[in-house]
């Protein structure tokens, strides 16, 4: 996890405000006064293809904030559509033991941006279910309209990279034959974040580690080489069915390890931190905490 994470955009509240900005080393340089009368967040950045001129604002300047003194938001506040693959890494789908082989077209299904956190805000399990489950993978933002893309062309419709934690209430994704709507679509048992990375070149999504860890143990851990449907692929087949648009989040799929797949199963409870990490983006921390 040594590789260099370039400058990138963050959405975050300070004094009473909800911001936005771009993160460095020493801290997060405040760009809403500069350019709030022109977008609202980051998807208006991104629709405008503003990205390099928000990070050219940014150059030489003193931060604002220190990262500990901001709340983290959600990245993309208010995507038209919020994307997510499952069961997208071979050794993933051994974990069904259901004797079916690798599917042939990705699994798809829907989730609502409420059913996010941003990064340092706990997961919530709500009182319903305790059987709160963690999944890290890559996300990807959309920056550039489409329909029926290529592959070849798949990576000039993609804007950023963040990290998501694609939190489930596993019991609830069976609470009927052919859907998991309901066990991924609870208020806050996920995250996205904790920013923006700028998409530039296919080695920042190619052939990256991806890991996991719960309370500092190592949990899931793969490379983006050995997904089953890769990111082009995804851009691609998603692209099909729907017009994708700028703003539009893709989260890409998770490894092996999840707390479902032990025995007995390990599920998140109050108290328990949460770290999903991948090379050139970041890491994404969440505790958890029982809904009040």
């Amino acid at each position: 996890m040594n590789r260099p994470i370039p400058a990138r955009l963050t959405a975050f509240r300070a004094n009473g405000a909800d911001r936005y900005g771009v993160v460095v080393d020493a801290g997060i340089i405040d760009l809403t006064p500069e350019f709030g009368s022109r977008f609202s967040g980051l998807k208006e950045v991104i629709e405008a293809g503003a990205i390099d001129e928000l990070l050219k604002a940014a150059e030489g300047r003193t931060p604002s904030y220190r990262e500990e003194d901001v709340s983290f938001l959600i990245p993309i506040a208010n995507p038209e559509k919020l994307i997510c693959v499952g069961v997208n890494f071979p050794s993933r789908n051994e974990e069904y033991k259901d004797g079916q082989a690798a599917p042939g077209k990705p699994s798809l299904f829907i989730r609502f941006p409420r059913s996010f956190v941003g990064h340092r805000h706990n997961l919530v399990r709500p009182p319903e279910s305790d059987q709160l489950d963690y999944e890290g993978e890559v996300t990807i933002v959309i920056g550039k309209s489409g329909r029926r893309i290529p592959q070849e062309r798949a990576y000039e419709h993609i804007a950023a990279l963040t990290l998501c934690n694609e939190g489930t209430i596993r019991d609830w994704v069976r609470h009927a034959k052919f859907n998991v709507t309901q066990g991924k679509n609870f208020d806050a048992t996920g995250a996205i974040g904790p920013w923006l990375v700028p998409f530039t070149s296919a080695d920042q999504l190619d052939d990256i580690e991806l890991t996991t860890r719960v309370n500092g143990e190592l949990r899931q851990q793969d490379r983006t080489s050995r997904m089953m449907f890769d990111f082009r692929y995804i851009v691609s087949y998603v692209s099909t069915f729907t017009t994708l648009v700028p703003g539009d989040v893709i989260v890409c799929g998770t490894p092996t390890g999840a707390g479902a797949r032990f025995e007995p199963p390990i599920w998140l409870k109050p108290g328990d931190v949460v770290e999903v990490e991948a090379e050139g983006i970041g890491k994404l921390v969440n505790g958890v905490e029982d809904e009040r």
